[in-house]
């Protein structure tokens, strides 16, 4: 059993549900993703994606995009993500996912590409722009290497979720809005009956995590409350280490983690 499967069932039974965190490696630079993941783990996250760089993220919405291009400019390459991603490891057991774009692994080579990322510690993959349809060689390549989240949103077809759940490892991410990350619109009514109609189409076979806008500990409330056995956060992570100095950036992180994972347990 992967990292990220068994941390959902400890939550299980402990009747809880998973806080993700997502922040940006290399931004703004490596001290400020060492101190983030420190203050992440300290706060009580269950699950950390890495966001690696790339040049055209076109499901990221203008804080990660900032990210990403500063971490461009900080000379973030693969080789040093994992560099960093192996210091992780040294200090926590915590799930990793590297969330970043197919093109990254399809340049070096499926195989290649995710033994060296299953080496270095990551556990699991998200590629925003992995279609089921061409994802063969790329499952293939993960199978017992690493878990494999597809993404699907409040309007994907029944058999289309179907399909892309058989696939999926980990958890099944259910894109929360219409649009890119970090656009804050409020929680929908579509997206609270998305949960439920997703829950009832996997039939509990696979974790359901909700991201995409999420920013404060009543949104994580709201989710959890609908169904969501996760709920994931990004963009709001990133504001605060682009306001924070460095030297407060692990206390911060904390206790902001801690505001929302309170919110994860069910009572």
């Amino acid at each position: 059993m992967s990292r990220i499967r068994e941390k959902f069932a400890e939550l299980s039974a402990k009747k809880e549900k998973a806080l993700i965190a997502y922040i940006m490696v290399g931004y703004p630079n490596e001290n400020a993703t060492i101190s983030s993941v420190r203050g992440l783990v300290k706060g009580g996250a269950d699950i950390i994606e890495l966001g690696f760089p790339f040049s055209d993220p076109l499901a990221d919405g203008p804080i990660i995009q900032n990210a990403s291009m500063i971490s461009l400019e900080n000379g973030t390459k693969i080789n040093r993500f994992f560099n960093i991603v192996k210091k992780i490891r040294r200090e926590t057991d915590i799930p990793l996912i590297l969330m970043t774009y197919t093109n990254i692994l399809y340049h070096k080579g499926y195989p290649e590409f995710i033994t060296e990322a299953k080496n270095a510690g990551i556990d699991g993959f998200i590629l925003p722009d992995m279609s089921i349809e061409e994802s063969k060689e790329y499952l293939a390549s993960a199978k017992n290497m690493t878990d494999t989240i597809f993404l699907i949103s409040p309007n994907t077809t029944k058999s289309r979720i179907e399909k892309i759940g058989k696939s999926s490892s980990g958890f099944l991410y259910l894109v929360a809005v219409y649009g890119t990350t970090g656009i804050k619109t409020g929680i929908q009514n579509y997206t609270l009956k998305a949960i439920k109609e997703v829950k009832k189409i996997t039939s509990g076979k696979i974790p359901v995590g909700v991201g995409f806008g999420v920013s404060t500990p009543d949104d994580v409330k709201k989710y959890v409350k609908a169904g969501a056995d996760a709920v994931i956060v990004g963009s709001a992570f990133l504001k605060l280490i682009e306001q924070t100095p460095q030297n407060k950036l692990e206390l911060r992180i904390a206790a902001f983690t801690k505001s929302l994972k309170r919110q994860t347990i069910i009572t």
